[in-house]
């Protein structure tokens, strides 16, 4: 009768005999998970080279090769003229457990053995689009990219002689010719005044905040932010240990007044705001507002968390330039993505600050990601540095405004009663109130059945409000009016 341990050799090697992994060496990583695991137990003699050449329709001399891996690994120990045998040393009661032929060596195990602090305040659920048209918070057109265009800039510059030169000047600091390009770029377009020595380069808008919270940041700093505001950030903040205390806003932005009656009896440590267009709501922090909130930051000694999350994208009138322009006592922190309107892959972030300030934020940048994305960042700069990045905004911009325009004309058409919005003057998005208490979680549901997805985070209701942050960028006319059309049989569902 076969004892357990030829069942074991039966039940549970498998072979991928296509596989590039030589026969003998997967033969020999699923038996050392055998011993680790405890179904090879300590002692344990395993079956003789010919006998399991045999059962496996293998060479022999295969199976020596993996008897001879595993002994030198340290496995098995091969006694002439009796066999070999799992090594005493490796006997652990705790994992040891007896063979059953419904469990498999290769499973890798679905939770750890042991305990770690889980963060309920990180808890998100990502939406799936599994529909064919959608809602966005306000993205860009990816297809609006001419993607052999910018491999193709890709590609050049990666053959330029002048590459390899500005590569060889990368530090710890980044690519020193993309921050100058960068740095002019937002001179000229954001009416600041930096240098290299105020810029840092990160991938992410989401990277951004991490790095300010983690150098910022201690258990109970307060943190101000609008009533109606960005719920991934705050969730970084709080994550860090800070203290989320919110403040009304209105048509004209962030009530400075409400902030200045709280800064009388409360110390906070920043401010986070996205003044050009506030998220979710998309209107734009009024002139004054701007020079109070600055002589309050300057009076109390808060650090404003400026994010310009969308500055590229405006059409009626020039951009309001950011108050990080105006800012001459240190007291602003300035971020942003460069590349918005690009593919993912040639969209970065930054941080405008103080020397000191821009230093002590890459030694953490060094912990998490060292280099960067060298290569890309030299494209980007080459794309400023040539013309190609101001005529792509140019384009792009057109469209999106002929976007914005129809989609705020399907919003008139289709709900004359129902709902109140502004046309946006910037941004990617609109912001859409109702006008009467409906339940947006059932509209999400009717016209998910009807090939529309209307994501979460897009849904703003409590007892005060009932809105919607949409996004127009991303859907061409017809896309804008199938979903105009599914939205509103959607509502009309509901409302007999």
């Amino acid at each position: 009768m076969s004892s357990p341990v030829n069942i074991i050799f039966l039940n549970t090697i498998q072979i991928e005999r296509d596989s590039k992994t030589a026969i003998y060496l997967q033969l020999t990583q699923q038996l050392i998970n055998a011993i680790q695991r405890g179904f090879l137990q300590a002692g344990n003699k395993l079956p003789g080279t010919r006998m399991v050449a045999q059962q496996l329709q293998l060479n022999r001399n295969t199976i020596v090769a993996v008897y001879a891996e595993l002994e030198a690994q340290g496995w098995i120990e091969i006694i002439p003229n009796k066999g070999a045998f799992v090594l005493t040393h490796f006997h652990n009661p705790i994992t040891e457990r007896p063979y059953t032929s419904s469990i498999a060596i290769e499973n890798y195990p679905r939770q750890t053995g042991y305990s770690f602090s889980k963060s309920i305040i990180l808890d998100y659920k990502s939406t799936i689009y599994s529909t064919d048209y959608f809602f966005t918070d306000g993205t860009a057109d990816l297809r609006l990219n001419r993607f052999k265009q910018l491999s193709n800039q890709y590609s050049a510059s990666m053959n330029r002689k002048s590459t390899l030169r500005n590569l060889s000047k990368y530090t710890d600091y980044g690519n020193i010719f993309f921050k100058e390009q960068l740095s002019n770029f937002l001179n000229q377009t954001r009416g600041l005044h930096i240098s290299t020595d105020n810029l840092l380069i990160n991938r992410s808008a989401e990277m951004n905040i991490y790095l300010l919270t983690r150098v910022l940041i201690t258990t109970g700093d307060i943190i101000v932010v609008a009533e109606l505001s960005n719920a991934t950030i705050n969730m970084t903040f709080l994550q860090g240990g800070a203290k989320i205390i919110t403040i009304p806003i209105d048509e004209h932005g962030i009530q400075v007044d409400v902030l200045r009656e709280y800064l009388k009896q409360h110390k906070i440590r920043a401010v986070y705001i996205t003044p050009h267009h506030h998220y979710p709501t998309t209107v734009t922090l009024s002139a004054i507002r701007r020079i109070e909130l600055l002589q309050l930051a300057n009076t109390y000694g808060f650090i404003i968390i400026e994010d310009d999350y969308d500055y590229d994208f405006h059409y009626d009138k020039s951009a309001v330039l950011p108050m990080a322009s105006a800012d001459v006592n240190g007291m602003v922190i300035y971020t942003g993505t460069f590349g918005k309107s690009l593919a993912p892959s040639f969209q970065t972030s930054f941080i405008v600050a103080p020397q000191n300030l821009v230093q002590a934020l890459y030694k953490y940048l060094g912990i998490v990601d060292r280099q960067g994305d060298i290569i890309m960042e030299q494209a980007l700069g080459e794309m400023i540095e040539e013309g190609n990045m101001h005529r792509h905004l140019k384009k792009s911009i057109q469209i999106y405004r002929d976007r914005r325009d129809y989609f705020c004309q399907q919003l008139a058409n289709n709900f004359p009663a129902e709902i109140n919005y502004k046309i946006p003057t910037g941004g990617l998005a609109t912001w859409v109130t109702f006008r009467k208490t409906i339940s947006l979680n059932k509209i999400a549901i009717n016209t998910h059945k009807q090939n529309l997805t209307i994501p979460r985070n897009i849904l703003y209701q409590n007892k005060n409000i009932t809105a919607l942050r949409i996004g127009f960028g991303h859907m061409n006319q017809e896309e804008i009016k199938i979903s105009m059309d599914i939205f509103k049989q959607a509502i009309a569902e509901i409302n007999n």
